[in-house]
């Protein structure tokens, strides 16, 4: 979503399970406006936060004029038949990227071929499109097949927005993706993080922010020995937030311990998992 927009609106790792929540991205040019919905990675649930990353994937089958089904060169398709079965009967158009064909070697058309003729067996009514992402092949042509896709209706948005989340969420994600850039096993997973605080200035902005973890041994984990691991993660941060929003940044962290929050309806309401 990220290059169809041409912002940074979603964070992105190496780590599965990145992106949490549904959140919108909006092209706008003088005669079109394009809402690109990204949506958590399709998993099988193993607690309630789970349940909820689930339930945003399952809301786009219910809403979009297009879907993207976006796999990889490695990704094995048969973990995921549950929800296959349900884009299986879509009446809607159904593209299938393939992304990371970088990542195979120059002479693997043959393998490309049967990833994609593996595909072709599992959806059979869906346009298979080998992509790259990272470095932009094929996007242009995506983009343009989705204008074709797409029927005409009023503008949803106004056309200066960009995203339908608040500056105070792409603070808490921007937090959380060195997290999971910087931790390792359990720990990003356990983590979530809350602005308390946004105070924005024609300067500056004061930001206040906790990361909550489930276990105190989490917590010293995530403060490091002489509070160096979180330095780190603040710092990187505050880089992050002042190349997002441009201007300066002032950043204060703190980390609290919220047991099991990953399991309790009330926390999870709280971070915003209700995907209603």
């Amino acid at each position: 979503m990220n290059q169809l927009v041409g912002e940074r609106i979603s964070i992105a790792t190496f780590k599965a399970q990145t992106t949490r929540h549904r959140i919108m991205g909006i092209v706008n040019t003088d005669d079109m406006q394009i809402v690109f919905s990204d949506t958590p990675g399709v998993l099988k649930p193993n607690y309630k936060m789970q349940e909820m990353m689930l339930a945003f994937s399952e809301s786009a089958l219910q809403d979009a004029d297009v879907l993207l089904y976006v796999t990889d060169v490695v990704e094995n398709p048969e973990k995921n038949m549950d929800f296959l079965e349900k884009v299986q009967q879509m009446k809607i158009p159904v593209i299938l990227l393939i992304n990371k064909i970088d990542e195979l070697k120059a002479s693997s058309t043959e393998a490309l071929g049967n990833i994609v003729e593996k595909w072709h067996q599992l959806l059979p009514n869906a346009e298979i499109l080998p992509i790259s992402a990272k470095n932009k092949f094929g996007v242009d042509m995506l983009l343009k097949r989705i204008q074709e896709l797409l029927p005409e209706s009023p503008a949803y948005f106004e056309k200066d927005q960009l995203t339908d989340k608040p500056a105070r969420f792409f603070v808490s994600e921007i937090i959380r993706e060195k997290i999971l850039l910087y931790y390792d096993k359990e720990i990003p997973y356990a983590v979530e993080v809350r602005v308390d605080s946004f105070k924005e200035t024609p300067q500056r902005i004061d930001i206040h922010a906790t990361i909550y973890v489930e276990r105190e041994s989490q917590k010293g984990i995530i403060i490091g020995h002489q509070g160096i691991a979180l330095k780190k993660v603040g710092m990187e941060s505050r880089k992050a937030l002042e190349k997002f929003f441009g201007k300066k940044i002032n950043l204060e962290t703190f980390v609290k311990v919220d047991k099991d929050w990953r399991s309790n309806d009330r926390e999870l309401n709280a971070f915003g998992y209700n995907p209603e």
